[in-house]
């Protein structure tokens, strides 16, 4: 069932700027977001960007684990849409791929996890060309890179953001 929620135009814009990979200057590429959360805006109509909730790469210089930062962004209570750019290495060759995340804890309220859950269609449908998506329920579930490793790719992955898996 549909909820009528709407994607705002920013979420696109961010998508799109995070899905074109140009080559760029050493500036420009610190500046591009490495993940991003979305919330449901406080009237429940719109799907926005959460303020201040992204990790640039430029950040990832200077956090230890990029994936285990993320997962620390996602609220222990309330739900959220995110999506990752996520950076491995298979047997084979290295890539790079935008995951989506739609976190739903078991803990969160049962409203929250019903509008999030019948407005994740409207959402993916303005987000088009994602390959990979996580949906979790558990905060074990988005800590462990190794499932995140195993969404990507099963057995194949041997590195996520440049650490074995």
């Amino acid at each position: 069932m549909a909820s009528g929620v709407t994607v705002s135009d920013e979420v696109v814009k961010v998508f799109n700027e995070m899905k074109v990979r140009k080559a760029s200057s050493p500036e420009d590429i610190k500046k591009r977001k490495k993940a991003i959360l979305f919330c449901l805006s406080e009237d429940k109509k719109n799907i926005i960007i959460e303020e201040g909730k992204e990790i640039l790469v430029g950040d990832c210089d200077d956090l230890d684990d990029v994936y285990g930062s993320f997962a620390e962004m996602l609220p222990k209570q309330d739900c959220r849409y995110a999506i990752y750019d996520a950076t491995y290495e298979t047997k084979e060759t290295k890539r790079e791929d935008l995951v989506f995340f739609f976190w739903a804890p078991d803990c969160a309220p049962l409203k929250s996890k019903m509008i999030y859950a019948s407005s994740k269609d409207a959402i993916k449908k303005k987000l088009t060309g994602i390959k990979h998506e996580f949906q979790a329920n558990h905060y074990e579930d988005v800590k462990d890179r190794c499932n995140l490793a195993f969404k990507l790719g099963g057995s194949t992955v041997i590195t996520l953001e440049g650490k074995p898996v």
